[in-house]
């Protein structure tokens, strides 16, 4: 998905937008890819026209989103679990499960610790940081 891509050219299963500048999300990209069986494409963000997507630089920076051809998007821990619902079993129960109220909350605060501690993971560095929380808000559609 290069530039000039419209929102009617992500793939049915969604495209799953994470940061090539980030060794963790590359690794669980991979492992995503690799063992998960999931029919969901992965693009790096820098690599996609955002404008198409709905989504911002700074948002896309900020997360990792799901994108679908009708132009839903999910963010954050909704999009890990999009990324489950389109593979095999026994990820797919796991994705139906992290949408559930009440387990979709601790997926959510779940994904920012884990977003907001990514430099510390395997794979990462210090490219992975996200700005400081001090640093303007952004515009999300996470919680909505």
């Amino acid at each position: 998905m290069g530039r000039g891509t419209d929102a009617s050219a992500f793939p049915g299963a969604g495209l799953f937008l994470y940061d090539r500048d980030c060794g963790f999300c590359q690794r669980a990209v991979g492992f995503a890819r690799d063992r998960l069986r999931t029919r969901t494409a992965f693009a790096a963000w820098q690599d996609v026209d955002l404008a198409a997507a709905g989504l911002t630089p700074e948002q896309a920076d900020e997360r990792a989103w799901v994108v679908y051809p009708d132009g839903r998007l999910l963010a954050g821990g909704d999009a890990v679990a999009g990324v489950l619902l389109a593979a095999g079993l026994p990820a797919r129960v796991l994705g139906r499960l992290m949408l559930l109220p009440g387990v979709r909350l601790l997926s959510r605060a779940a994904y920012r610790v884990v977003a907001a501690n990514r430099y510390r993971l395997p794979g990462g560095t210090a490219a992975c940081a996200l700005p400081p929380e001090d640093a303007p808000a952004r515009r999300t559609t996470e919680d909505r």
